[in-house]
């Protein structure tokens, strides 16, 4: 694999930079939330008796230090000695993934790989180890005008990793390789087009996937025709004429030379994959993922099973008021009404101590690291690094979108964690290499 960078590791990346040029509003912003992280997994492990029932937030502090050495030697290496090491990186979370699955126990929902004492999840770091291959492939092809060859080539890299979340089964952090790809294609001047054509493609097999369990099981059967997406025959027979009229109209196009036929065959081309993918969806999804679906659209379909997470958290966030019941003062934890408490939910936990005020801390805190990251990608002049970056900007607005939003109940539970602030050591442990590989762009942001 030729390098556009040979010799510079030699000369630029293992000495130590100036330390001045590191990024510290980016580097404090998540220290802050890793903080908070640790406060609220202690707060967690509270009873309702005031007793501490866990040391989760030993093993956070642990990881968290580790995640910051991490970040500090990475922010001082040359980030462009991974251009060569990418392939790499990547065969190596793909191979880690195999054996994740093969080996691993399932543990909340997802695989982990233990290897004596220490358990992992290898798809927090092989969706770092993607967005540096996929910075190599965009860089080293961003003379080829062929963007359609490169957005199929982009979505295999992507896909590939996506998979082998999806089977282990954890489908939540399968989903982040999405925003990733769509973001980092659109960021590398990859047409529109395509990238409109998956994204339109994913929402609406999202909404056809969705409408029988809407109907079924809010809607009492009120719209019958509507189990009609989850017939085989009858998805068979719409995809058939879809395809006809994809042909028909690119005959059309062809011959007359008129644009509305390309939009036409666009068109139908996003509901044959959207209808087919929706179907296939809906056979693949365990039976807790399909739960999990109807209490988003409507928790008290099972109150006191899977809608129980919702309905609480809900509570929590809305019982903190302004400023909250005050840090270990929170209820819905301490009497343990929360499931997932220190993990998936731990927002929850925050907005009830620290109320609407320590929500908004949050909120400005997330704001302020995707402002430093989308900065530091407009201002480095090397495309690699600036792939790299836009890369971490939509995993990380991913993960914090969704899971503040499945805690409010906007958004369906997946099992995201709220990066930074969750329990989970390999899930602050990515991220800081994430926020270490940023800052090492940043030192290097003039470098050519």
């Amino acid at each position: 694999m030729p390098s556009r960078y040979r010799g510079e590791g030699n000369k630029q990346g293992m000495k130590i930079r100036d330390f001045l040029e590191i990024d510290f509003i980016l580097l404090l912003a998540a220290l802050v939330l890793v903080v908070f992280g640790i406060l609220f997994i202690y707060s967690s492990g509270i009873t309702s008796e005031g007793v501490l029932i866990s040391s989760e937030y030993k093993k956070q502090i642990v990881w968290a230090s580790i995640g910051l050495v991490f970040a500090l030697v990475i922010s001082m290496l040359n980030f462009k000695r991974t251009y060569d090491l990418a392939v790499y990186f990547y065969i190596g979370t793909l191979a880690l993934l195999v054996v994740t699955f093969i080996f691993g126990r399932i543990i909340h929902g997802s695989r982990w790989l233990r290897i004596g004492f220490l358990g992992f999840q290898a798809s927090e770091f092989a969706k770092i180890a993607t967005i540096l291959f996929l910075a190599w492939y965009l860089d080293s092809t961003k003379r080829n005008e062929n963007d359609f060859l490169r957005f199929i080539i982009c979505s295999i890299i992507a896909m590939i990793p996506m998979m082998l979340v999806l089977v282990q089964p954890d489908l939540g952090t399968a989903l982040v390789f999405i925003p990733i790809l769509l973001g980092m294609s659109y960021v590398a001047g990859i047409s529109i087009r395509y990238i409109a054509f998956f994204g339109f493609s994913i929402v609406l097999a999202g909404v056809l996937l969705v409408l029988p369990f809407w109907q079924s099981f809010i809607m009492n059967n009120a719209i019958p025709a509507l189990m009609m997406l989850a017939n085989s025959r009858f998805v068979a027979a719409g995809c058939i004429v879809l395809i006809l009229i994809a042909a028909i109209a690119w005959i059309g196009y062809v011959r007359y030379e008129k644009r509305y036929f390309y939009w036409i065959r666009y068109c139908a081309s996003i509901f044959i994959v959207s209808l087919g993918g929706s179907y296939l969806a809906q056979k693949m999804l365990k039976q807790y993922q399909v739960m999990r679906l109807i209490v988003f659209m409507d928790p008290n379909v099972d109150p006191r099973g899977f809608g129980w997470q919702i309905i609480q958290s809900i509570t929590a966030i809305g019982s903190g008021g302004p400023f909250g019941k005050g840090y270990l003062q929170g209820t819905q934890s301490h009497y343990r009404y929360l499931p997932e408490q220190s993990t998936d939910f731990i927002f929850s936990i925050l907005s009830e101590e620290w109320g609407f005020a320590g929500g908004v801390l949050v909120f400005a805190l997330f704001l302020l690291i995707f402002l430093r990251l989308v900065r530091i990608m407009k201002i480095t002049s090397d495309s690699f690094g600036s792939y790299i970056v836009a890369g971490l900007v939509y995993m990380f607005a991913f993960h914090f979108i969704v899971n503040v939003g499945m805690t409010m109940g906007i958004m369906p539970i997946t099992g995201i964690p709220l990066m930074f602030v969750s329990y989970g050591g390999s899930a602050v442990l990515s991220s800081m290499i994430g926020i270490g590989l940023a800052m090492s762009i940043h030192v290097r942001r003039y470098a050519h």
